[in-house]
């Protein structure tokens, strides 16, 4: 199962021009201990990655990109939705979103 995650152009029904990504110097070890998490909660997981863009990015480029082989479908799909929900809740990243109307807004600070 692979989930890729790209820069959409809206949000919450606001015209998205562009963003940036920023991360903490832990964020690749976190990012690590997700995966290792993900792994050893589910059985069935014959392999996984995962990888964070940081820096600018434009409408349409991938941010996120996370992979989980398993033995069944299933497992495939459960496994990797819970390393993506995982790493968005708790890998040290933040997102600043520039809008059309000239407004701004980080994501994931709080």
């Amino acid at each position: 199962m692979l989930f890729a995650g790209a820069v959409r152009d809206s949000d919450e029904n606001r015209d998205v021009t562009g963003l940036s990504y920023s991360a903490h110097p832990s964020a690749t070890d976190e990012l690590r201990r997700v995966a290792e998490e993900i792994a050893a909660k589910y059985d069935d997981v014959i392999a996984l990655a995962a990888v964070h863009r940081t820096g600018d990015l434009a409408i349409g480029d991938l941010a996120v990109v996370v992979g989980v082989s398993c033995g069944h479908r299933a497992e495939a799909f459960t496994a990797c939705r819970a390393l993506i929900d995982e790493l968005k809740a708790t890998v040290p990243i933040w997102k600043h979103q520039r809008f059309g109307d000239g407004s701004a807004e980080w994501v994931g600070s709080a």
